[in-house]
């Protein structure tokens, strides 16, 4: 079983590269036992771990959520010390209250914990958490130990850790039951690990200009909800919680002055808009929670009440109502991409176009590159008719940004309309194999090679098939 699972992470790690030339081979990972886990090979077999996350989750495909949590990361890992990769933050719709880092510095943060957060120094407490735990190296020292103590490969050890990490039904149905506790908490970190890692992210979350007590606070109220649980969180699970980590958080915070720190707008913006689309509330059960906080003033932030009004208002298709409270809050907050993208959600549903576009156009000189201006305003061409400026668009978009699924599916419907048939193709195998899907990827190529006679386009199709073919290859031979 191990085997299968070797072969299923090679294959995706192999896929994951389609750029490198066919020369270039991954890296030996060595023995079993061996500590091999380079800074380079964290940052490949990270890679390769989003590219199952993404295949494997519900992912929040939510370009203002995404804008906030990867600000509000990079925002933290600027003030950590010992940054030896890039940071990757993302979201994924599960209302379980966790969060988790990977090797390469990539932070999954589930929708679920914006729910339970109460301030965004609680939030980012947890996030300069699991922040420390890649600097700190924790996650590449339990791997290591683990193969050491299985006399598994590194290899080996880790298709089993991504499959336990991307999908723990899955691995577990796919494991025998001895091992089934052993995957599902594939990466366990030490008592020491846990206190380093809240020593440390507590430094990074007041050098960021939080609130210290938001790590104590947090903690403290996890603890206290699941003490009598008999079925705790995941994040209790892979990051157990003493009491004492809760008291040494506390006296922690305590060393440092106390300074008032106002309630952060964009997190109450944030958390609203997880309730209210991402959430266990319907539209009409948001909106009587929101109606019922704007009554009894059971606030921290007005406007952001109002927003999550407005949010279920539109919701329900109340859409003049809506945009009455959005225009007003658009007043008091201008260049707010809440603002400016729910407008353009608001006008797009009336079939007011050019006011969309008009606003979103502004918007980008003032932001030409942001993801958020630039999905919706291809959007918005689209729904317009004009696929040929939101094909435009993302073209050049995608140029620096090939990573983003959203903006290739936008790309391949947009040409798709302009009866750009081998564009469209190529488009959507790009999104197809940033999810993995690449047998699907292949097929889509196959119908773009068969579209076209320039030889260019057919040598560039070709080599990005065989990249394809030699995953698929490799795993027959391993087999």
């Amino acid at each position: 079983m191990i085997r299968l699972l070797q072969l299923i992470f090679v294959g995706i790690l192999f896929v994951y590269t389609p750029f490198i030339s066919a020369n270039n081979q991954l890296p030996e990972i060595g023995t079993a036992g061996a500590s091999a886990l380079s800074i380079d090979k964290e940052v490949i077999y990270g890679k390769a771990y989003m590219r199952l996350i993404r295949a494997s989750h519900r992912m929040t495909n939510d370009p203002v959520l995404s804008e906030y949590v990867s600000e509000l990361g990079n925002h933290l890992v600027a003030k950590a010390e010992q940054v030896r990769t890039p940071f990757h933050f993302f979201l994924v719709t599960d209302n379980e209250i966790n969060a988790a880092a990977f090797l390469g510095g990539y932070v999954k943060i589930h929708t679920g914990l914006f729910l339970y957060a109460n301030t965004e120094s609680e939030f980012a407490s947890v996030i300069a958490h699991e922040i420390a735990h890649v600097t700190q190296r924790h996650i590449a020292r339990s791997i290591e130990n683990q193969a050491a103590s299985q006399n598994l490969t590194l290899a080996g050890m880790l298709g089993s850790v991504l499959l336990g990490i991307a999908n723990p039904v899955a691995g577990i149905a796919a494991l025998q039951a001895s091992m089934a506790a052993n995957i599902q908490n594939s990466i366990n970190y030490t008592r020491a690990n846990e206190f380093e890692a809240d020593r440390i992210g507590l430094q990074t979350l007041v050098r960021a200009g939080y609130d210290p007590a938001g790590m104590g606070s947090f903690f403290g109220k996890l603890a206290e909800k699941y003490r009598y649980a008999s079925k705790p969180p995941q994040m209790l699970i892979t990051h157990p919680l003493p009491e004492t980590r809760v008291s040494e958080a506390r006296a922690r915070a305590n060393q440092y002055p106390q300074h008032f720190i106002a309630p952060s707008l964009a997190f109450q913006f944030a958390k609203a808009r997880i309730i209210v689309r991402h959430g266990t509330l319907d539209a009409k059960a948001a909106l009587d929670y929101y109606q019922q906080q704007l009554q009894r003033k059971e606030y921290r932030i007005k406007d952001a009440a109002l927003y999550g009004k407005a949010l279920a208002l539109f919701g329900l298709g109340q859409y003049p109502e809506s945009k009455t409270i959005i225009d007003e809050l658009a007043k008091r907050h201008p260049d707010n991409l809440f603002m400016i993208d729910t407008l353009s959600d608001i006008d797009l549903a009336q079939q007011h176009f050019e006011s969309a576009i008009a606003r979103l156009q502004s918007a980008q000189s003032r932001y030409p590159d942001n993801q958020v201006i630039i999905l919706n305003l291809s959007h918005a061409y689209s729904e317009k008719g004009e696929f040929t400026k939101a094909a435009k668009l993302l073209d050049r978009y995608l140029r620096h940004h090939p990573d983003d699924s959203l903006a290739w599916g936008e790309l391949s419907r947009a040409q798709g309309r302009l009866n750009n048939l081998l564009e469209s193709h190529i488009a959507q195998a790009e999104y197809l194999s940033l999810h993995s899907d690449y047998r699907r990827a292949i097929d889509e190529l196959h119908s773009a090679y068969n579209l076209t006679k320039n030889q260019l386009e057919l040598a560039r199709i070709e080599a990005r098939i065989k990249q394809f073919e030699a995953a698929e290859k490799q795993l027959e031979e391993l087999n």
